[in-house]
């Protein structure tokens, strides 16, 4: 048995892509609002009972969204293709180097109804 503690976050952002489908509009410049979800599974600590202070994990969320939000998503160092796939793995990557071992990314598009998860195997 082990405990996911969950918290969303949201970022405006522009990007292109390359696409068989869809090519026209996809080529264009265009904005999304994406909601995002990370999760991180543990045990909670016994002293606090926590998996992890939301209080820390808010803060952290705060760093890792300022890399996206209000940005052109092609010219992000280490994003390059923004796909919804690749925008998880970003995401990943980021909380990893601030030290927060996620158990699952979530990325959606609502208006589209798109989404994207990644989890821990």
């Amino acid at each position: 048995m082990s405990y996911e503690l969950t918290q969303g976050f949201y970022f405006e952002a522009a990007h292109t892509l390359e696409r068989e489908v869809e090519a026209d509009s996809s080529r264009r410049i265009h904005g999304h609002t994406y909601s995002a979800e990370v999760g991180v599974r543990g045990m909670p600590d016994k002293a606090s009972g926590m998996v992890i202070d939301l209080g820390h994990l808010r803060e952290v969320i705060a760093r890792v969204r300022d890399l996206l939000d209000h940005r052109m998503l092609n010219e992000v160092p280490g994003l390059s293709n923004p796909t919804l796939e690749n925008l998880c793995a970003f995401l990943w990557a980021a909380f990893e180097k601030e030290g927060v071992a996620p158990s699952r990314i979530v990325v959606r598009r609502d208006a589209p109804g798109d989404a994207c998860t990644l989890t821990r195997d």
